[in-house]
């Protein structure tokens, strides 16, 4: 006896006639006979069906509500002659010999920027910008298609 399917009717509700059932099921009738179950067989189903269609429905309406709204998207970049923080730097104390104006900055290096210049599927010079006079991840060993001085990125 299935924990489940614990009721068994004896008769139909619509009908009156004896139900007799060798296997009961969760999906079987527990009010109707055979043949007036596919009578109501329709309205059986609409409700739950309905029922878990709106719950479904109301959860993904209140969970789309209650989400917190992402922050924004702040991408900063060191202008032009800068450099950006170093995280984990340990400031360097001054000494008392030499004169000392404010914050003490190290001679700023400017690196050499170049474009990568290899050809591309179109026919074309790629246009992303590397360190030094070498192709970009996508063209990696190939020729550039430009000379050297073309390359150079002047800002």
């Amino acid at each position: 006896m299935s924990i489940l399917t614990s009721y068994r009717p004896n008769f139909c509700c619509e009908c009156g006639h004896k139900i007799v059932r060798l296997h009961w099921f969760i999906w079987t009738s527990r009010k109707f006979c055979d043949k007036c179950f596919r009578k109501f067989a329709k309205s059986q189903w609409l409700r739950p069906t309905l029922s878990l269609c709106a719950l479904l429905l109301l959860g993904v309406l209140l969970g789309r509500g209650c989400r917190r709204a992402p922050p924004p998207l702040i991408i900063e970049r060191p202008a032009a002659g800068q450099r950006p923080p170093t995280q984990g730097a340990k400031s360097v104390p001054a000494t008392s010999t030499g004169p000392t104006t404010g914050t003490a900055q190290p001679p700023a290096t400017t690196e050499q920027v170049y474009t990568c210049g290899a050809r591309t599927k179109k026919g074309t010079p790629c246009s992303r910008r590397v360190h030094g006079p070498v192709r970009c991840w996508q063209h990696k060993g190939m020729p550039a298609m430009l000379p050297l001085d073309k390359l150079l990125v002047k800002e």
